[in-house]
């Protein structure tokens, strides 16, 4: 197969891979009743279209603008601006070629990898959206959503794939192969997930206490078939990132092992939380088995081509365990009311997605550097989210208290 060829073949993955972010909207939506899961899919298609706009104008160059120093794909040559210690190019922070995906950007092999990359810059978007939506003016939350497409995630981005610090701490610090997430979407849902509790801790409400004798019940399932298709489209989406990116494709990532890691790992992960509703309340629950799902295919997003078949299988079934206990703990011990499961789901599935390589690799090089990257990653992403949303609740209080206009 010629350069030409597989160039559109990794577009066709990428645009495959959209299905990702889709499916956890289903998921995210099947929890919602009335009008909302229609303002959830608003937010949904909002999140789509603000990734595609911050990644297109910012995004790519600030992740990618210095990718051509450590690969040697043909059509990189122009990206080599990275912005880093002029002692050594080892400690990159981020990339500054490439904006508007003009110029250098332009060439086949640099849009496959905005293609490729997209879909993790999606979740990272739309986990905080949904999760946020119905909380704060819609301006923003599309702000917030730009501010993590443009510059949040593609900062993170370029330290673990475009050239950055991360990529290298096996040379410099001695961890490893340096922190390990092909696609970016373990990456993207960690801080996607992490970005929704900060912004829930700015703009929420708690939720009352449970009253005294009365027990935990099961989130509310409105729309199980769209759960149930959520959970399938999310895995046919993490199978396409596989084959979407060109880099990994070239340096001949095992592409059968990771799609049957992804299913296994999966199917762990809807198996463990309906065999635990069955016991509980003596039916499977669908939009648990979804969650559970989701969850699964996140957590092994990062390992899911260096993995054995039986450790993905594992992983999946620790991360369906997990979903149901994560989601009682946000919405009873920390009384955070998240229907759409944004923050579980991200957070859980992001933590184990990111720790999974350090499993499957070296021992105990592997886990520091991922566990560097884990601390990095959520420095990074209360720093930047987290100060925009403090301006926006100043923001926000300032225009509350301003009394409105008497009427003559």
């Amino acid at each position: 197969m010629d350069n030409t060829q597989l160039t559109i073949l990794n577009a066709q993955f990428a645009v495959l891979a959209l299905l990702l972010p889709a499916g956890l909207l289903l998921i995210s939506g099947a929890g919602l009743a009335g009008r909302r899961p229609a303002r959830s899919a608003m937010a949904g298609l909002g999140a789509l279209a603000l990734a595609a706009a911050g990644y297109w104008a910012s995004g790519f160059a600030i992740q990618m603008g210095g990718v051509g120093l450590v690969s040697n794909l043909r059509g990189l040559e122009g990206l080599v601006w990275e912005w880093a210690s002029p002692l050594n190019l080892d400690w990159g922070v981020m990339g500054l070629r490439g904006f508007l995906l003009l110029d250098e950007a332009s060439t086949p092999a640099a849009l496959s990898l905005f293609l490729a990359y997209l879909p993790a810059v999606a979740v990272a978007v739309l986990l905080p959206m949904l999760a946020l939506r119905e909380r704060m003016p819609g301006w923003m939350a599309a702000l917030s959503g730009l501010v993590m497409a443009a510059l949040a995630y593609p900062v993170a981005g370029n330290w673990f794939s475009g050239g950055g610090w991360l990529m290298h701490t096996g040379q410099t610090l001695g961890y490893g192969h340096g922190y390990i997430d092909p696609t970016g979407v373990s990456t993207a849902a960690f801080m996607g997930g992490l970005a929704a509790l900060l912004g829930i801790a700015f703009f929420g409400r708690r939720l009352p206490p449970l009253p005294e004798g009365e027990l935990p019940a099961l989130p509310p399932v409105h729309l199980p078939v769209m759960a149930a298709l959520g959970a399938l489209l999310a895995i046919v989406g993490e199978a396409a990132l596989v084959g979407a990116n060109p880099i990994h494709v070239q340096a001949g990532l095992s592409v059968p092992l990771a799609c049957v890691n992804l299913i296994l790992a999966a199917a762990g992960g809807a198996l463990a939380p309906s065999l635990y509703t069955w016991l509980t309340t003596g039916a499977a629950d669908s939009l648990m088995a979804a969650r559970g799902a989701a969850a699964g295919v996140l957590s092994i997003a990062a390992a899911m081509a260096f993995a054995p078949p039986w450790a993905a299988l594992a992983l999946g079934v620790v991360a369906g365990l997990l979903a149901p206990l994560v989601i009682f703990l946000v919405r009873y011990a920390l009384r955070i009311d998240d229907p759409t499961g944004a923050v579980p789901i991200g957070l859980l599935g992001g933590i184990l997605g990111v720790l999974a390589p350090g499993m499957a690799a070296d021992w105990p090089g592997q886990i520091n550097a991922q566990l560097v990257g884990l601390v990095a990653v959520a420095g990074l992403t209360m720093v930047l989210v987290g100060m925009l949303f403090l301006v926006l609740k100043v923001l926000l209080l300032l225009w509350r208290s301003v009394p409105a206009p008497e009427e003559e």
